[in-house]
């Protein structure tokens, strides 16, 4: 493998590394708040790796790792949602939706931050409302369920709106061109 490309390989993983230690930190500091970079760290994965598989493997590393610290699900398939919901956003970056190359679209990315939220917040507490007995399988048990999850989505948008911005943020300044510093002329002007 020629230097370019070890280069090339080393930074992946380290950038892999990264957002998954990123992911797993946020998680197991904030567990009641869910003002995590999750959702963020999730949104980059897509964007960086263009892979879908590569780009799934973050949030499926960074859930697997803090789940180990964290309560366990009520059931393997109430599991399966939440890994499901959680990693679903790589496909807006690994298909171009949040920019192309190294150009972010920030109203996209935003958008796709709180796509995010409101897809994890429904898909869970439905999941969690059809899969166990806690409450009646009708419309008004669904909208108790909703109900009683919305303490927990509270800070749930404004973490991955923050997030977003702070993650996203630096992958910018990563991918921002060096600054060169013009040379003076003999006149003594800047060029």
């Amino acid at each position: 493998m020629a230097p370019a490309r070890w280069r090339a390989a080393a930074l992946q993983v380290l950038m892999w590394s990264g957002l998954v230690t990123l992911a797993v930190a946020g998680r197991l500091s904030q567990p009641e708040w869910h003002f995590t970079p999750l959702a963020a760290v999730t949104l980059a994965a897509g964007f960086v790796f263009r892979s879908v598989p590569a780009a799934a493997t973050v949030p499926m590393a960074a859930l697997a790792i803090s789940d180990r610290f964290l309560a366990a699900h009520d059931s393997l398939a109430m599991a399966a949602v939440v890994y499901a919901a959680t990693a679903w956003p790589v496909l807006l970056g690994c298909f171009g939706l949040l920019g192309r190359g190294r150009q972010v679209r920030w109203p996209a990315v935003f958008g796709g931050s709180l796509a995010s939220s409101l897809v994890f917040f429904f898909s869970t507490n439905a999941a969690h409302w059809w899969l166990t007995n806690d409450y009646p399988h009708t419309a008004v048990g669904l909208m108790a369920c909703l109900a009683a999850g919305l303490p927990f989505f509270r800070w749930m948008p404004v973490g991955d709106l923050a997030w977003t911005a702070i993650v996203f943020g630096g992958l910018s300044l990563l991918a921002a061109p060096e600054q060169v510093p013009a040379k003076a002329t003999a006149a003594g002007r800047l060029d």
